[in-house]
């Protein structure tokens, strides 16, 4: 069982992969999970917007969170992704993962209707309610239209089985602000590639990481040089693998470019879902030269 102590590190937030008909690749997707754990993440994220979840049915989430489980041995945590738009979506899926043997749920506030911050806390509270694994709660305004200030996300996370957040916004205030006001209490991890080792320096414990599900090792040694105190090594890493991470952020979108990544590695997860694109040509061949830059290829 995961705790707001133990959820820390690099939490890979892998790809699901589709067969040209849009099925579930099931090798696939147990190749890239042994990957990741091979490698030392700490955790893998199934299910989340690397993941594709928008696009797939509840049924899909379910099934693919059922087998990372089943891959991974128990050897790591699997924290399922489970944002649904409203909270009874939201409840029906973290009881799915909960079924399949997820470790935790990790959830957006609901999204495209406008929610006012009593609502965002009473929507937390009623799914880590409705289950027994603990809850991660996910600030990822630019999608969800909702956004969590620091005092509301320091607010939800007093829920006793609430054991930590991740958060992606290019504002760094406002992790550092939710550091401040948690105390070191719960788990606050960063979701953005290219935020990793500073938010390391203020204090965040992880991160949940797309880049991770590419280039594993990189990613886990760049936290393991920080918690030896190896902090010019950290640096100077995180600064290396920037040269991929760019495309792994907000412009083109993250999951063609994840998915480009693994096939040039030897691990093919297909085409992202319609109407997601794939990469143009020149995407492309700037994510294989950022692989050769980093001597993966």
């Amino acid at each position: 069982m995961l705790t707001a102590e133990t959820l820390r590190g690099v939490y890979s937030a892998i790809v699901t992969p589709f067969k040209s008909d849009e099925s579930i690749d099931e090798q696939a997707l147990r190749k890239q999970t042994e990957y990741v754990v091979e490698n030392g993440c700490h955790a893998i994220m199934s299910t989340g917007g690397t993941g594709e979840f928008p696009h797939m049915s509840r049924e899909e989430r379910k099934e693919a969170t059922a087998i990372i489980v089943d891959q991974t041995g128990g050897r790591i945590p699997v924290i399922a992704g489970t944002a649904g738009c409203s909270t009874r979506e939201a409840i029906c899926l973290a009881q799915d993962a909960q079924e399949v043997g997820a470790s935790a749920a990790i959830l957006t506030p609901t999204y495209y209707f406008k929610i006012p911050e009593s609502g965002l806390n009473q929507h937390f509270s009623d799914v880590a309610g409705a289950v027994d694994i603990p809850v991660v709660i996910y600030n990822n305004p630019l999608y969800t239209g909702n956004p969590m200030s620091p005092q509301l996300m320091a607010d939800i996370m007093q829920h006793p089985n609430i054991i930590g957040g991740k958060l992606s916004q290019n504002d760094m205030g406002q992790l550092v602000e939710t550091i401040r006001l948690t105390s070191g209490q719960v788990s606050v991890n960063t979701g953005i590639d290219s935020q990793f080792y500073p938010a390391l320096c203020v204090g965040s414990r992880g991160i949940f990481s797309t880049a991770s599900c590419v280039i594993p090792r990189a990613m886990v040694d760049i936290y393991d040089h920080f918690m030896a105190g190896r902090h010019e090594q950290a640096r100077v890493l995180h600064m290396k693998v920037q040269v991929l991470n760019r495309f792994l952020e907000y412009d083109p979108g993250y999951v063609a470019p994840a998915k480009e990544a693994l096939a040039m590695l030897g691990i093919p997860c297909g085409a992202p879902r319609k109407p997601l694109p794939n990469l143009t040509p020149e995407e492309r061949e700037g994510v294989k030269n950022a692989l050769k830059q980093l001597k993966m290829l």
